[in-house]
């Protein structure tokens, strides 16, 4: 990370930055909880050491009793280790508390951070203050809220329903990746080839001009 930091810091030409993942996910109040259980696990558990893993996972407040027991009884099996906020740990005692600096930071391992939002807005707010903007999702079942979510939250990627582990060159259809682009000059999100090639437009007339 330090020679992605040098190289964009001094150089003299634009650079396309594939830097932190710090992916959410959010439980919404609306969420269909076994899909949620699902999901929750694939986006830390499958492949826990790649950009795309999840590293923060956020729930409602209105399911926050049922779902995160079940949840953490899951995680236990894999050794995922939690580190929630005040309000996490007085349903999930005996986890580590989390700091400020947990909610910015990549683990690129199996442990998780854990926050309990109020609202939708409280969620949305959270990640783009911490996010860094790579791929975040939302488990609901309201059309508005999923609709809400991927308006505002600005990251390259943004999932209704899925596991953030998709947020992939191949998995989208774009061949080899070549990089996942936190930026947005020129490309954004996951990238093949055809986005390290600039176009160059040729025009055949037989003397066309225009009016």
């Amino acid at each position: 990370m330090q020679l992605i930091r040098f190289i964009e810091e001094n150089s003299l030409i634009p650079v396309i930055r594939h830097d932190l993942g710090i992916c959410h996910t959010f439980v919404d109040e609306f969420a269909n909880l076994e899909m949620a259980l699902d999901i929750c696990y694939n986006a830390k558990v499958q492949r826990p050491g790649v950009c795309n893993a999840m590293e923060t996972l956020l729930v409602h407040s209105a399911i926050a009793n049922e779902f995160l027991p079940a949840m953490k009884g899951i995680y236990d099996k894999a050794n995922v280790k939690l580190k929630g906020c005040k309000e996490t740990m007085k349903i999930l005692p005996g986890i580590d508390a989390a700091s400020e600096d947990d909610w910015s930071t990549e683990y690129l391992d199996l442990i998780l951070s854990v926050k309990i939002m109020e609202n939708l807005e409280d969620a949305i707010q959270h990640i783009n203050e911490y996010s860094s903007h790579h791929s975040d999702a939302i488990v609901t079942e309201s059309y508005s809220n999923g609709m809400k979510f991927i308006t505002e939250v600005d990251s390259a990627a943004c999932f209704i329903n899925a596991s953030t582990r998709f947020s992939d060159g191949n998995e989208f259809g774009l061949g080899a990746e070549m990089g996942i682009s936190n930026q947005k000059l020129h490309v954004r999100g996951p990238m093949g080839l055809k986005d390290l090639t600039a176009p160059k437009f040729i025009i055949f007339g037989n003397g066309q001009v225009r009016k």
